[in-house]
């Protein structure tokens, strides 16, 4: 399976007082076009992302924004990997060859909502536990992590700083400010050990991507597209709490939807046939547990990797070159498609931040739920 990425559309990620969600997904759809060099009725089908009601539902939170009608458009929700979820359905639908142009986009508007943190999710508690914060969640398994294999607050603190100094270097990134260790352990505790720099934001935004199958590709523009190599995605419980053989030191959807993704590209050794990574850092521990998820290392082993650099711009294996959610916050559904993204700039060495040197296939990895769905895309040059 090979399908094309010839347009790419990002807006900044930060708060958009002064926008709603049509604004943001206009501009996103309008930027990955024009950098496709088509116009919009040249696109057959729609894939847009939504996670939130507010921020649209069905079809028609493309159709009458963009002003495209008469259509298909599907409107997809699956958690916080619902981003890099619709980009699977709308490639699906050019492998298939029932189109040869389409788009996937995601949007979420999160911060004209009355509270603090994310909107509650109703209906996922069981009554014996009516709320668990996104980050109690997983400040579950970073104290796991503390106790089986020895990680310290540091070790989680090296993780956010080199996130932040990478974000400060990318112009769509919410947060542009380098911070220090210290920064991040002198921080307020949100749930133990997980302090306020440990902790993704909440952001507005959007991102979009065009489509298309290799041969309409070269047609449009030359060879200077990326390819779609795989994507796997899985779904585990959604109450990972009341799973005995839960042990909060690994996440099951990651690691299933990361063998899917390597089998389908060839991939034995991820860590030497892939130049770089994106993973999905809605918090500290998240990302070192994703190390080791994503086999780039043996369990217990992913602190040694940022302890040793082995993930930083410069190391051997870089991760999150953009900064990750950590510095641009998580607009729900459009955090997925962003990182495809991010994936398709690096690879064709047109990243508008840091820039990994000779990159020619890397990763994404998007997580969702009470760790509960996950999903890994592989890219590389055409």
């Amino acid at each position: 399976m090979e399908v094309a990425i010839i347009g790419t559309g990002v807006t900044k990620f930060g708060h958009h007082w002064e926008k709603d969600q049509e604004d943001l997904l206009v501009e996103a759809v309008y930027s990955a076009i024009n950098s496709a060099e088509i116009e919009l009725k040249d696109v057959e089908a729609v894939w847009c992302g939504t996670f939130y009601p507010f921020s649209g539902v069905s079809g028609n939170n493309f159709s009458d924004p963009l002003k495209f009608f008469g259509k298909p458009i599907s409107r997809v929700e699956n958690y916080c990997a619902t981003g890099m979820d619709n980009i699977r359905n709308a490639i699906y639908a050019v492998a298939s060859g029932a189109f040869d142009i389409v788009i996937s986009a995601g949007v979420e508007k999160l911060m004209d909502n009355g509270s603090r943190g994310i909107p509650f999710i109703e209906g996922i508690f069981p009554p014996y536990m009516p709320a668990v914060s996104a980050p109690g969640m997983f400040a579950l398994s970073a104290n796991r992590a503390f106790k089986e294999w020895g990680w310290t607050k540091e070790d989680l603190a090296l993780v956010a700083v080199k996130n932040h100094y990478n974000g400060a270097r990318h112009p769509k990134a919410h947060f542009r400010r380098e911070i220090t260790v210290e920064d991040v352990l002198n921080a307020p505790m949100i749930a133990y050990p997980l302090g306020l720099y440990d902790c993704s934001a909440v952001s507005d935004g959007a991102s979009a991507v065009v489509l298309a199958n290799p041969k309409t590709a070269r047609e449009i523009v030359g060879d200077e597209y990326a390819v779609i190599k795989s994507i796997g995605m899985a779904v585990e419980t959604i109450h990972p709490w009341s799973r005995p053989s839960e042990t909060f030191l690994s996440f099951p959807a990651t690691v299933k939807a990361a063998k899917m993704a390597y089998k389908q590209a060839s991939i034995e050794n991820p860590r030497k046939e892939l130049d770089f990574g994106i993973v999905h850092d809605c918090f500290t521990i998240t990302e070192l547990i994703n190390y080791q998820d994503m086999g780039l290392c043996k369990r217990g082993e992913g602190a040694n990797l940022i302890r040793d650099g082995v993930t930083t711009i410069d190391g051997d294996f870089p991760i999150n070159p953009d900064g990750g959610l950590k510095s641009f916050g998580h607009p729900i559904a459009a955090s997925g498609v962003r990182m495809v993204c991010e994936l398709a700039k690096q690879v064709l060495g047109k990243a508008e931040g840091l820039q990994v040197e000779s990159a020619e296939a890397g990763f994404a990895h998007n997580l969702g739920g009470p760790y509960s769905v996950s999903a890994v895309c592989i890219v590389s040059r055409a």
